[in-house]
């Protein structure tokens, strides 16, 4: 052995230490390579675990969240938020709540695909939840061809007076097995306010009334006789008694009267039409009342 192995020669208990210190430093780095310590980091940050835990959490609850479940509804009473959650375009929501603002209702899926003009791919996903009251499922399959509407058939009308328009009772009316005494009152109401009935489509601007009522009216009674109604000089008229026409509001009177004041007399009533914002749709009615002599 030469000098310089022999220089580095150790004791046994020299070479024990050194192989002591060789195992603790590969300890170590197993231990630096193999463990993750951002753990340790979050233990030392309380406040950012608990967030992180809680997000954790959230993720989880939303991948293990059911489906909403849709129970059976009645289709008249979609809400805007409904119609909304159901996949329903605003135009379309609106479409059904114009049609019920009318007083009318939808009685089958065909006829709500009719009145909301949804899509087949959506009124075949919602319509199984439909659910319609029991008068409407048990209606049978020989009713009227009326898109919305059914009417029931008149009762014998052997029962009327007449069946001029002008002229029949609340009684009469209310042979229509859908007009009641309420309904046939305001006919009649509405009939003196008019001096009678001129046009036969009046009836639509009665009250509450619908147009299938109107129809059924219609096929008994008719305007047999123009009733005589009293005019007002246009020209001579106080405001009062011009405002107290039918279908003339304040506003419509006071263009009246400012046209008047204008040209100083009417010649005709067909200047009227020369008024500017004058109904025009509402001129024959109007001219019914009044007169420039």
């Amino acid at each position: 052995m030469n000098k310089f192995t022999s220089h580095f020669r150790y004791s046994k208990s020299q070479r024990n230490g050194i192989f002591l210190l060789i195992a603790v430093i590969v300890v170590i780095q197993c231990v630096y390579f193999l463990i993750d310590f951002s753990d340790n980091e979050k233990v030392k940050n309380p406040e950012e675990f608990a967030i992180r835990k809680k997000i954790d959490s959230l993720y989880q609850l939303k991948e293990e969240k059911p489906k909403a479940r849709i129970f059976r509804f009645n289709p008249n009473f979609i809400t805007d938020y409904k119609g909304y959650t159901l996949g329903m375009s605003i135009n379309e929501i609106d479409r059904l709540h114009q049609f019920r603002a009318r007083g009318k209702y939808v009685n089958s899926v065909r006829e709500f695909q009719q009145v909301t003009q949804v899509s087949d791919s959506l009124l075949k996903k919602i319509s199984p939840y439909f659910k319609f009251p029991d008068w409407v499922n048990k209606r049978t399959t020989n009713q009227k061809k009326d898109q919305y509407y059914t009417p029931d058939k008149a009762k014998d009308i052997s029962g009327i007076k007449t069946n001029d328009l002008n002229q029949a009772t609340i009684s009469d009316f209310t042979i229509i097995k859908n007009v009641d005494e309420a309904l046939a009152a305001r006919i009649v109401r509405y009939r003196e306010k008019l001096q009678g009935y001129s046009y036969q489509n009046q009836l639509n601007e009665v009250w509450g009334i619908t147009s299938n009522q109107v129809k059924q009216i219609l096929k008994i009674f008719s305007i047999t006789k123009k009733p005589e109604i009293v005019r007002v000089n246009i020209n001579t008229a106080t405001f009062k008694e011009v405002l107290a026409a039918p279908y003339i509001d304040y506003e419509l009177c006071k263009k009246i009267f400012q046209y008047r004041d204008e040209v100083a007399e009417l010649q005709t009533i067909e200047e009227l039409k020369n008024i500017e914002g004058f109904p025009l749709n509402k001129y024959d009615r109007i001219v019914l009342y009044l007169s420039v002599k």
